[in-house]
């Protein structure tokens, strides 16, 4: 599955150049102008009233992209929440779940005291801002209108925030966050199956603030349109690891010297072995997996068998792969989880929008 991913991605960016693959690429093409015209008639049903758009008793954030990929939707939620809860806010986090086994069921996660699902229940990606912030309410459903009603019903949040939530048009949203990957906000420019813009770019339209991620502290955003909204810039930022299954987190440099396999089951597990070296770490092998991977026997042994075949002294992982693997630590350690951060390095651009929504 992770090298059917990983041929797509470089099929759509332009890194497949055989004749074989240019011409499975010309002839996805009018089936991605098709799925275009769907997402453009999809979004005119909503905005004319034809299919309901909800509405929830306390304002929404809706926090998403147009790219399907890493931009990094899971770290920016994170910061939004500790930014809202700063503020005396009782946030509470809507997901689909999506990995879980829940399978769309609507379950409380998490409510802001302690944990009601497992990782492999919830999804890696909600499970770890339950487990990761201290009174962050989280609940999973395929329908975020029910999901947010359960919230309302029996956890009393003043302000939700809609993960993954651009697409899910039938629930009203107060503010609406876009991201864009700034290394490559649009793709190859193309809708699926063609490209990786899961809606047209004209979406753009939809958004209150558009956040470009993984942004280098001086360099201006490239988005090659223009964009007459709000922009902030993000960085990602790796903080250090922490071993597993928990303990005092560490500076890179406490694995200096050491030699390291790295494993990611994530949309963009090349970035991940990429930063882990450029913090100085010897990774001197790496094995990557699925998005939402769910790791059981098959996983674990060729994880440790790599480990074995390549010497490595250590492993290393993301946070959002670190929640999946409890049962396994013992044959696996040591492990350590490299902790990200989203910083917005506009923070002011994004603080302005939501006390405009918290006090109007």
């Amino acid at each position: 599955m992770a090298d059917l991913e990983t041929y797509f991605k470089e099929l759509v960016d332009g890194r497949r150049k055989a004749v074989a693959d240019r011409l499975l690429l010309a002839f996805l093409t009018p089936f991605s102008l098709v799925y275009a015209l769907l997402m453009r008639l999809r979004r005119a049903t909503y905005a004319s009233g034809l299919f309901p758009v909800r509405r929830l008793g306390k304002p929404v954030i809706s926090v998403g992209n147009i790219v399907a990929g890493g931009t990094g939707k899971t770290p920016t939620v994170a910061t939004l929440a500790r930014l809202l809860m700063a503020r005396g806010k009782r946030v509470a986090v809507l997901s689909r779940g999506y990995g879980g086994s829940l399978a769309g069921e609507i379950r409380i996660v998490s409510d802001g005291k302690t944990l009601q699902a497992t990782a492999e229940e919830a999804g890696d990606e909600p499970y770890l801002l339950a487990a990761s912030i201290p009174r962050l309410m989280v609940v999973v459903g395929a329908d975020r209108y029910r999901a947010g009603r359960l919230a309302e019903d029996r956890l009393n949040p003043d302000i939700f925030i809609l993960d993954d939530g651009f697409q899910h048009l039938r629930l009203h949203r107060d503010l609406n966050i876009l991201l864009l990957d700034s290394r490559s906000p649009f793709g190859n420019g193309r809708t699926f199956p063609a490209g990786l813009l899961r809606e047209p770019k004209s979406a753009l339209q939809r958004a209150d603030i558009v956040i470009f991620t993984r942004c280098v502290e001086g360099d201006p955003p490239k988005a090659g349109v223009a964009i007459d909204k709000p922009i902030c810039r993000a960085s990602h930022v790796l903080t250090g690891v922490v071993p597993l299954p928990g303990g005092q987190a560490q500076p890179f440099a406490h694995l200096a010297g050491k030699k390291g396999l790295a494993f990611a089951g994530i949309a963009d597990p090349a970035a991940f072995f990429d930063a882990m070296e450029k913090e100085g770490l010897s990774i001197i092998a790496t094995l990557a997996f699925a998005d939402h991977a769910g790791y059981g026997e098959d996983e674990i042994a060729a994880i440790c068998r790599l480990k074995e075949a390549s010497r490595a002294s250590y492993i290393v992982t993301t946070e959002k792969d670190a929640v999946k693997l409890a049962s396994y630590l013992d044959r696996l350690g040591p492990i350590y989880a490299a902790v990200l951060e989203v910083r917005f390095l506009d923070e002011g651009v994004v603080v302005a929008q939501l006390e405009k929504l918290l006090y109007k």
